[in-house]
């Protein structure tokens, strides 16, 4: 059997990234990285990785665009076992009542956070329907929250959270599960920080700056090994749930 493919979005940085490196140095996957830029480290991994990695630079937003970056990835390998929905924004932070975040700024966030994923989905069911592959949803401890200043993040990880609960009853042989990662020491958790007190409630801002402080961040190279076993070998059993990353229902997918 030829080694797995897995298409993964927002993968040039962050979560994406260690999910694309776990991919390939762990689980011997071939990858197709969906992301708008093509950052050191991901070209990096395309010396490193050159017949099993595709890199296709893409705005998620752009529907043909997307479908096209999909079909590409799987004319290119053969096949598509695995999609991971990872990309996504947190700015802007600010209450719903902020005049200065128009409804057309909604609409846009709601392209890259939700809308993209039904854009992604669409292309890719054809072939998970093939392999009986796997949908990651890369959500958030936000879809059941209600942080002060993050409406249209809190919304959008509900909707996804929402979506993968649906696809699962739509598609009984394709496993879809929502993932919540954690705090993950990346470039959004310092974006918290930095432009958060401004936002934010001060109890919940200092909530964030003292779990870097301490050290309680998630390793992006842990989280990304759990979501990458999951793309690959998630059972039937957890389609339609939404699952921590550190959970017991995830243990058997953890590093060794």
């Amino acid at each position: 059997m030829p080694n797995p493919v897995v298409v993964i979005t927002g993968a040039s940085r962050g979560i994406g990234l260690a999910v694309t490196r776990s991919l390939l140095k762990e689980h011997s996957a071939r990858v197709v990285t969906i992301s708008r830029t093509r950052t050191p480290d991901l070209s990096q991994l395309i010396q490193e990785h050159e017949q099993s990695l595709l890199t296709l630079e893409c705005d998620i937003t752009d529907e043909p665009a997307l479908k096209s970056a999909i079909t590409r990835g799987k004319d290119h390998f053969g096949q598509i076992d695995g999609l991971i929905l990872n990309a996504a924004t947190l700015d802007p932070i600010a209450r719903i009542d902020n005049a200065d975040i128009t409804l057309d700024d909604w609409k846009s966030y709601f392209d890259i956070n939700f809308f993209s994923l039904i854009t992604a989905i669409r292309a890719s069911l054809p072939g998970l329907r093939e392999s009986k592959g796997r949908i990651i949803f890369v959500s958030s401890g936000a879809a059941t929250g209600n942080i002060y200043g993050w409406g249209a993040y809190n919304a959008s990880k509900a909707a996804m959270n929402s979506l993968s609960r649906t696809l699962a009853n739509e598609e009984p042989s394709i496993v879809s599960l929502a993932l919540a990662p954690g705090r993950v020491d990346t470039a959004m958790q310092a974006i918290l920080r930095d432009a958060g007190v401004q936002h934010m409630k001060a109890t919940d801002h200092k909530d964030f700056v003292d779990a870097y402080n301490e050290g309680a961040l998630v390793n992006p190279h842990d989280v990304g090994y759990v979501i990458a076993a999951l793309s690959l070998r998630a059972p039937l059993a957890l389609t339609g749930q939404f699952v921590k990353w550190d959970n017991e229902e995830c243990r058997e997918f953890r590093r060794k």
